[in-house]
């Protein structure tokens, strides 16, 4: 499956603000297959250990408090390419620079509340999706 999935995450304000439906279908119409989702809260040491590679960066301990400050939705996603489909589709970090029609550009309140996660290479997408998900919650649709 490697190349084929990506993980997401629906982060804790774009959740807030009641934008899980409407990612979530900019998502299928995009043509990703949704293999695992599911809603959750994450603590402070879930969160820490999912953005460990961060922890040397100023904005680390903010990014920490905002994950776990409220419900997230995690997702496996499937598609060919889907690593960089997906980061198309959800636009630059700063929704300021990002393009329209981007999920960010339309739902991000800034760079750090930026509506979103989304894997930034194959392996990172294999790690982050064993992070929530064991093999037995996955579902993946055949070719």
């Amino acid at each position: 499956m490697a190349g084929d999935i990506t993980f997401t995450m629906i982060k804790p304000g774009a959740v807030k603000n009641e934008h899980i439906g409407e990612i979530l279908a900019m998502i299928n119409q995009a043509g990703f297959h949704i293999v695992s989702l599911k809603m959750m809260r994450l603590s402070k040491d879930s969160a820490a250990k999912f953005y460990a590679v961060h922890k040397d960066k100023p904005f680390y301990e903010s990014l920490i408090d905002f994950m776990s400050s409220g419900p997230i939705v995690a997702a496996i996603l499937q598609k060919e390419n889907a690593v960089e489909d997906y980061r198309k589709l959800i636009g630059a970090t700063d929704p300021a620079k990002a393009e329209e029609g981007t999920i960010r550009k339309r739902f991000a309140e800034s760079i750090q509340r930026n509506a979103v996660h989304g894997s930034d290479s194959d392996e990172t997408a294999q790690w982050e999706a064993a992070f929530f998900f064991p093999e037995i919650e996955r579902f993946y649709k055949e070719p």
